[in-house]
């Protein structure tokens, strides 16, 4: 149980929250972040996603007067509409596959952690574009009594297009508070073990079922090649996650290779591309590839509909004869626990382990 103080019988009232009649020990809050998706699979939800993510000029490293005037003239009026059918083929019941899944390895990463410490743990789920929000989430974990705050991203690899903008978004919000929690971020884990056992359990398991095929493809999401020239360290990192992976199912015999996907624009981004790349083993005769994104954690429109809809179509019209997608890590429980490991290791000093009374 936490430690209660009761407050002094002197204290001046009106400088205290009036709901407060105790200081309680401080939950500590994990702001588990992602991406994000449309809350709709419409043009119009589809444009105001759209609109929020393109216009990060981490994301759109250009002068953003003259991006802009190209989103707002040729981007937004003409891709949302084109998105519609490929985001309604991907849609489940429940909502986007993005966030589904995201909020499942939220509820269950609280529900792990909660076994391990004795404070009170509250982990809420963030989507740096669209909902739920970075602020939305930041104000539900201090509503909850967090002073302590972990932002865990769902990204393994750092990018600043994605780890650091998200950091950026966390440390705005903050700035605007006057009592301002306590902050840790975990940058990357692109090649922790409590990631990468569960990517090489879930293949073996995918191969135990299907047969092994003649290739396996890491497939990443890409960057302008000018980012990783610059400085910024995501190609090293998804290599490193792919040496990782290929040591963890050397005893199968599968070659196993990386690449990119996504490329946006005209300008050259990291090679090589995964739809040119599979094409490429189809003429030269390969004829069974398994793909799998290691840098996705979660399923979305990039590994359901680019990958294992346009890049298998790709494959089998250029001679392939087999060709399957492994899904990403989503709810497995393996991954679970994987990452209430990686988020443990950045606890220490602010939770402390539960006792067990083992006196009869």
């Amino acid at each position: 149980m936490p430690q209660t103080k009761f407050l002094p019988e002197k204290a001046d009232p009106t400088l205290l929250d009036s709901t407060v009649t105790t200081y309680s020990k401080p939950a500590i809050g994990i702001l588990l972040i992602n991406l994000g998706t449309p809350d709709e699979p419409t043009a119009p939800s589809i444009r105001r996603y759209l609109r929020e993510f393109l216009s990060d000029p981490r994301v759109i490293e250009m002068p953003q007067f003259v991006w802009q005037i190209i989103l707002n003239a040729a981007v937004l009026p003409l891709r949302p509409k084109k998105l519609v059918p490929k985001y309604e083929l991907v849609w489940l019941e429940q909502g986007a596959p993005l966030l589904v899944y995201s909020q499942r390895q939220a509820e269950g990463l609280e529900a792990s952690l909660r076994q391990q410490y004795a404070e009170p743990i509250h982990v809420e789920l963030a989507m740096r574009y669209g909902n739920p929000s970075i602020p939305n989430a930041i104000r539900a974990l201090r509503e909850k009594g967090c002073e302590k705050i972990l932002v865990a991203q769902l990204y393994p690899q750092y990018a600043a297009s994605t780890t650091a903008t998200a950091v950026d978004a966390v440390n705005r919000y903050v700035a605007k508070l006057r009592n301002q929690p306590e902050l840790r971020f975990i940058k990357n884990y692109y090649d922790h073990p409590a990631y990468i056992q569960p990517l090489a359990n879930a293949v073996r398991r995918y191969w135990h079922e299907h047969g092994k095929p003649e290739r396996l493809l890491l497939s990443y999401h890409g960057l302008p090649r000018r980012c990783a020239e610059q400085g910024d360290p995501y190609y090293r990192e998804c290599m490193l996650t792919t040496e990782a992976l290929r040591q963890s199912l050397s005893d199968l015999n599968v070659p196993v290779y990386a690449s990119f996907q996504s490329r946006f624009g005209a300008e050259k981004w990291l090679e090589p591309y995964t739809e040119p790349l599979l094409r490429q083993w189809a003429k030269e005769g390969v004829k069974t590839v398994h793909t799998m994104c290691p840098g996705f954690l979660a399923d979305c429109l990039e590994t359901l509909e680019e990958i294992q809809v346009e890049c298998r179509d790709a494959f089998l019209e250029d001679g392939g004869t087999q060709f399957a997608y492994i899904p990403c890590l989503n709810d497995d429980p393996q991954w679970i626990e994987g990452l209430s490991q990686i988020t443990q290791s950045h606890l220490s000093g602010w939770a402390s382990a539960k006792t067990t009374n083992s006196a009869g």
